[in-house]
């Protein structure tokens, strides 16, 4: 390494230690070695947290480790032994997977100062059908960045990015930039405009495009295809002809698709295009029949409930979240923002809140869904969904190093007894520590060390002025 680098490195480091990044090794009688808390940081290990591995055999650590070298998890247990390893002191800290986010319209992040509820004029469905098709590459890339930087900070550290603009080929490019820019992992689903007419087919030519250029490691991003729906909504209903041409061509590129499912008869529409498997994510469990939800038990189709969403807009039109009925059918599950331009936020504690307190509003008593189960659909569920599950979702050695510090001590959070009681029902994104995506620590102390949030937010709110001056 050049003199200047090294330099720059020790600079960092002082910083970082100065700042309490790194806990000095003699607290834990051992010795760490320079490093940095940011990008280049190869091996270090997570000391002394409250380990929550969820590992689907139920191992939780009151006290444990984590050892992460080279993104990769090697370890968890008990005072691990690594001398001479940089030590990140957790104690008083909940130590987890990163969230999984498995439906998140993020091209519509910067639209969010516009976007009033179920308004008639400035609601989500009408903002984004009239701004859809003013939005360029270029603001695609700016607003898209922001949603994945505030997921990063509210510990989601996957996304699904359910593009239903993408409008030319150089718009799923700058969607997949974003991404790969600011470190996330997760899928890609290549959709449309919002001006494409009904009766004109997606691009699936540019998705196997795509799929060449992007899709080549799965470890860190997928590509996937969003649909339109064949039942009548707010965007109008696409001809069935149409939607199994589009399926057709799509399996043929052996990618997964997805589809918004919340529409009564949506799913035997599907069903009748031979649409509906393991291949096909439907989102927002609401309105089924009991018939629509033993074909979805048949076909092995998995979803993605957006409960905050499903809660404050769509109840009206679709009824309630289905997720006792989905669950006692082992259907496979995960959790989503949706949209962090109509929710106005991207906390992910809110949403396991909000199933929870659907489901239990239902039950009439905290019968039906815990908190733990709910953390499992934050976590590890929405990794199985999204195809994910052998690589993040959980703390196993093998595994990639998505992992979040909550602390315990925040006056919001203490004192803590239970740590899924405590992350569903207290918890903010306010309270987490430090974010590990992909072994690379993108925040510590409830700040960003990988990015430049001023930009992001800077550059996101030129590109959403700029937009409503061609709009209007």
């Amino acid at each position: 390494m050049c003199q200047v680098c090294n330099l720059r490195r020790r600079d960092f480091m002082k910083a970082a230690l100065a700042a309490g990044a790194l806990a000095p090794a003699a607290a834990r009688a051992q010795t760490s070695p320079p490093a940095s808390p940011a990008t280049d940081l190869r091996e270090y290990i997570i000391r002394s947290g409250h380990v929550l591995t969820m590992d689907g055999a139920g191992r939780d650590l009151e006290t444990g480790d984590v050892h992460v070298r080279d993104g990769v998890i090697v370890a968890v247990g008990e005072a691990i032994a690594a001398p001479g390893v940089a030590v990140i002191d957790a104690r008083d800290m909940i130590v987890l997977p990163g969230f999984v986010d498995t439906h998140w319209h993020l091209w519509s992040t910067a639209l969010r100062g516009v976007i009033r509820a179920d308004d008639p004029k400035f609601g989500y469905f009408p903002t984004t059908l009239r701004v859809g098709p003013h939005c360029s590459a270029k603001d695609a890339y700016a607003s898209v960045r922001l949603g994945v930087a505030e997921a990063l900070l509210s510990g989601i550290t996957t996304v699904h990015n359910w593009s239903h603009n993408t409008r030319t080929p150089e718009h799923a490019d700058a969607e997949i930039q974003a991404m790969k820019d600011t470190g996330v992992r997760g899928r890609f689903s290549y959709g449309w405009g919002q001006e494409l007419p009904l009766t004109s087919p997606m691009n699936v030519e540019d998705l196997g495009r795509v799929q060449r250029q992007w899709g080549q490691d799965r470890k860190s991003l997928t590509i996937g295809a969003a649909l339109r729906s064949p039942t009548p909504g707010a965007r109008g209903a696409i001809p069935l002809d149409v939607l199994k041409q589009e399926i057709t061509g799509i399996r043929k590129l052996g990618l997964p698709m997805t589809m918004h499912g919340g529409a009564k008869g949506l799913v035997d529409a599907v069903a009748s295009v031979d649409g509906l498997g393991p291949d096909m994510l439907l989102v927002h469990p609401q309105g089924l029949s009991e018939q629509e939800r033993q074909q979805v038990v048949n076909s092995k189709s998995p979803y993605s409930t957006s409960p905050v969403i499903e809660m404050s807009y769509s109840a009206v039109r679709s009824g309630y979240i289905q997720y006792e009925e989905l669950k006692q059918l082992n259907v496979p599950m995960g959790l989503s923002i949706d949209s962090s331009g109509a929710s106005a936020n991207a906390d992910y504690f809110n949403v396991m809140r909000a199933l929870l307190w659907s489901d239990w509003q239902r039950s009439g008593a905290p019968l039906r869904l815990k908190p733990r189960r709910a953390v499992e659909l934050a976590t590890i569920e929405g990794a199985k969904v999204l195809g994910f599950g052998d690589v993040t979702g959980s703390l196993e050695a093998g595994k990639r190093a998505d992992i979040l510090l909550v602390r315990k001590t925040d006056i919001n959070m203490a004192p803590v007894f239970d740590a899924y009681y405590a992350l569903v029902f207290s918890a903010q994104p306010s309270n987490i520590d430090t974010v590990i995506a992909d072994g690379r620590i993108v925040s510590r102390g409830g700040k960003a060390v990988g990015f430049d949030v001023d930009k992001i937010v800077r550059e996101a709110t030129t590109s959403a002025l700029e937009i409503r001056g061609r709009v209007t």
